[in-house]
């Protein structure tokens, strides 16, 4: 039976944190990660707030931690592969009730009442016969359920079951719950990741703080073409997604995208990722940021000839405007704050015209000026 449906009640002492749960990061997962270590990687997670539920309430049963039997540092060992949170809370608690508190705050968890009965040694856990028969679970839970990793750790758990797994993306699709494009998306994604680590000059920590912004940006074609990702190739294909003549490309798309230690991010709002590919497109705005000492955002984006739509907008919401306004300024022609309105507007109308000559010497000579003068 791959999961066992009898919950198994065992002691704190019989249970391992997980060394390879994604949410401990990729430098941090291994099976020689110590148990010490990945408790201190864990401090900052909540876990006080687990803590006081169970000082309160105990340990629901239906809340059983998912573990498997593997071998780690040296013996079989009971493994939590699900509810490492929940684990760590627990071994916190016990410190802190038996005097060795992390915090003042924990030691305030702790003398906030009697601790509940069999709460360190029947802790209920569910069987699994390996990490394989609860992967549907995690993905379903971490990956597109309620309770989401990091982008990042869901980008590295979909390419374990491709990498170690030999799934396709349409067989991680379902035993995930997602859609087949943001899977090959996240795979992709990875995989560039991991090439960035080849790279000198790059910072991968930055990178990895903001997936999400890396994961959305492979959404544009202009940024796939830039960096030649084949956002269909299959997994054998995809490993080294960016061709060893782009990964030059990858080093400055990647300081453009989240900046270096000589320099900023071009921008830090995710919302600017279409524009960005828009840059990507153009040849001359791209060697706009490869040779301006510190390049703009907007400057670079102008370049790119991008901004053509929104002009025509801006310039067809004025002359909306001006439409409007001349059924009613009869009526106000002797008033000196409209009067130096409209010479505003005059003078830019005029230089706007001259912008477009063919266009001034119509306008001018329809209305029976000389457009000369």
């Amino acid at each position: 039976m791959p999961i066992a449906h009898e919950i198994k009640y065992l002691s704190l002492d019989d249970l391992c944190l997980d060394p390879l749960n994604p949410r401990l990061g990729r430098r941090n997962t291994g099976g020689t990660t110590g148990q010490d270590r990945i408790r201190e990687l864990m401090r900052d997670w909540t876990l006080d707030e687990l803590a006081v539920s169970f000082m309160e309430s105990g340990f629901w049963p239906h809340e059983a931690l998912l573990i498997v039997r593997e071998e780690l540092y040296g013996g079989m060992r009971n493994v939590v592969v699900e509810g490492n949170r929940r684990l760590a809370a627990l071994l916190l608690l016990r410190d802190a009730v038996n005097g060795h508190p992390l915090t003042r705050k924990w030691a305030e968890i702790a003398a906030s009442g009697p601790v509940p009965e069999h709460l360190f040694d029947g802790v209920p856990t569910v069987l699994a016969d390996g990490r394989p028969d609860v992967e549907a679970f995690l993905g379903f839970r971490h990956v597109t359920g309620i309770k989401e990793w990091d982008p990042a750790e869901k980008a590295e758990f979909i390419a374990k079951l491709i990498d170690r797994d030999g799934l396709t993306y349409t067989q991680v699709m379902r035993k995930i719950g997602s859609k087949t494009e943001p899977v090959r998306r996240n795979y992709i994604s990875y995989r560039m990741l991991l090439q960035l680590e080849t790279l000198e000059g790059i910072s991968v920590e930055h990178v990895e703080e903001r997936f999400s912004v890396l994961f959305l940006s492979l959404r544009e074609p202009a940024v796939q073409r830039f960096l030649g990702v084949d956002l269909q190739a299959e997994p054998d294909n995809a490993k080294q997604p960016v061709p060893q003549e782009k990964l030059d490309d990858l080093r400055w798309f990647t300081i453009w995208l989240f900046g270096s230690e000589e320099q900023p991010p071009l921008f830090t709002d995710s919302r600017d990722v279409t524009r960005f590919a828009d840059i990507l497109g153009s040849p001359e705005a791209v060697k706009y940021l490869h040779e301006a000492r510190r390049p703009s955002f907007e400057v670079a984006w102008q370049k790119s000839g991008a901004d053509e739509p929104q002009l025509v907008q801006q310039v067809q919401a004025a002359t909306d405007e001006i439409e409007q306004a001349l059924g009613r300024v009869h009526l106000h022609t002797e008033s000196k704050e409209l009067q130096r309105a409209v010479d505003r507007f005059g003078r830019g109308a005029i230089e706007l015209l001259r912008k477009f000559p063919t266009i001034y010497n119509t306008v001018i000579a329809s209305n029976g000026a000389n457009p000369d003068k």
